[in-house]
């Protein structure tokens, strides 16, 4: 395994020159690699400071364009947003080169204890509350990944000591070879980036890499409900602590009379909070904090933390986020809702009288399900972005007419705040990435938000 020992002189690729490549980028000039820049953005389209930075640094530029000889490489470090079968990754691999991404050199040149945290939904939110846990227990502590820091740029400066909360998406995860956490976390799995792994099956192979190099010395938290999610852990060769809000278990974590508790493999009970004491709304919140719980006690952090910082935690910006109210119409920022599942549970954790606001890039996405929920929950549709016109049409299937399409978030806002009334409750909550219109969840969320605060003025 190439480490940061054996850095020096490697011609390594980095593919994408986003907030990962950059700081992978950067990494990897400080050891001594003879580092190369693809990105298909044009050169006046990036910032002309970054790249004169770099390439004082000695690192080469193939800006909207390809490298004549990709048989010239040692290894690629793939962006997460780069798909491993690109025709020129696939031609370097045939070449010789090892491809990998982000994730996996900032494993290999890095130093510290890593928590990886996946599934289809909820990594944010766990992976924040494990880190605030991990804080209050006096833990050297970096929450990276998924979540907005890349990886790389901690891993490099960490000491042996240091924990990195991780949390890993299916793209960062399918590019990993040796990447071994203490602590590993699947939360659950449903469809999602079919568009990039095609089925589910490759889906839950990419999640599933999260506890491929773990040994009988570490521990894989897993909910015990999802029975897909579950079916995961088949072959795993560390521990596996399930977790379930539905069933009492004999090892593992749950709810019993309305506490969070965890069972030791001697059976002994350790109670973690009351189920009152949880300040986040929803049953999937539910799950999120007994996962959290469960990765922090097996982790080896003291219960008395573990309550802490869940008896303190708000929840995260774009996930059910409380925005305010006005005439008496609560607005709800869900834009981390970037998939139907994610969508039909804020629908699920709000209940009723609910006007949503949904659209965005399908990413290959059916709607059917989502529109089912609609019954009892949602009374009307308010539809944006590129692929609307696909949960109109299962909208229509499904007999749901209460609908009306708008051209901008400003639009959006305004016609839900027409539509609602009083005790009604107004969601932007997309089912949809947000890439035909913005450049991130993030983005979007603020936009909804400055909109939802004019509607004060």
């Amino acid at each position: 395994m190439t480490n940061r020992e054996n850095m020096k002189g490697m011609r390594i690729l980095v593919v994408g020159f986003g907030r990962s490549g950059i700081a992978a980028a950067q990494a990897l000039l400080r050891l001594g690699a003879l580092v190369s820049v693809q990105d298909s953005k044009k050169e006046e389209d990036l910032d002309g400071n970054l790249l004169n930075f770099f390439r004082t640094q000695g690192a080469q530029f193939y800006l909207n364009t390809m490298p004549p000889d990709m048989g010239c490489f040692d290894m690629l470090v793939l962006s997460p947003g780069v798909s491993p079968e690109l025709p020129f990754v696939q031609e370097a691999k045939e070449k010789g080169a090892e491809i990998i991404g982000e994730l996996e050199i900032a494993y290999r040149i890095g130093r510290g204890n890593y928590v990886a945290i996946t599934g289809t939904n909820g990594k944010t939110t766990t992976t924040t509350l494990v880190g605030e846990i991990f804080v209050k227990a006096k833990r050297k502590t970096h929450v990276v990944g998924n979540i907005g820091v890349a990886v790389i740029s901690a891993s490099a400066a960490a000491e042996e000591q240091d924990w990195l909360v991780t949390e890993c998406s299916s793209f960062q995860l399918e590019t990993t070879r040796y990447f071994k956490p203490v602590v590993s976390a699947i939360l659950n799995l449903t469809p999602d980036h079919l568009n990039r792994h095609h089925t589910m099956e490759a889906y839950g192979a990419a999640k599933a890499k999260i506890f491929a190099n773990q040994s009988a010395d570490g521990w894989l938290v897993i909910n015990y409900d999802d029975k897909a999610c579950y079916a995961l852990a088949k072959g795993c060769r560390a521990g596996v602590v399930p977790f379930s809000v539905e069933e009492e278990l004999e090892f593992g974590a749950f709810v019993k009379d309305d506490r969070l508790v965890i069972r030791g493999r001697d059976g002994e009970l350790t109670e973690i909070c009351r189920r009152e004491d949880i300040r986040i709304i929803g049953k999937h919140n539910l799950q999120n904090v007994l996962a959290a719980a469960a990765i922090c006690y097996f982790a080896g952090v003291d219960p008395a933390a573990i309550r802490k910082g869940i008896c303190e935690f708000r929840g995260v910006e774009h996930r059910i986020e409380f925005c305010g109210e006005h005439g008496g119409v609560r607005y709800y920022n869900d834009s981390k809702g970037t998939n139907t599942d994610a969508s039909i549970t804020a629908l699920k954790a709000i209940e009723r009288n609910i006007v949503l606001i949904a659209g965005g890039d399908a990413k290959g996405q059916e709607f059917d399900g989502f529109v089912r929920e609609f019954p009892g929950r949602v009374k009307k549709l308010v539809l944006l972005g590129r692929d609307a016109h696909l949960i109109q049409e299962a909208a229509d299937r499904a007999g749901f007419s209460d609908y009306v399409y708008c051209r901008d978030m400003a639009e959006c806002v305004e016609k839900a705040a027409e539509l609602a009334e009083p005790g009604d409750t107004v969601l932007l909550s997309p089912a949809c990435a947000s890439w035909d219109m913005y450049d991130s969840y993030e983005q979007r969320g603020e936009h909804f938000k400055e909109c939802v605060a004019r509607l004060g003025v």
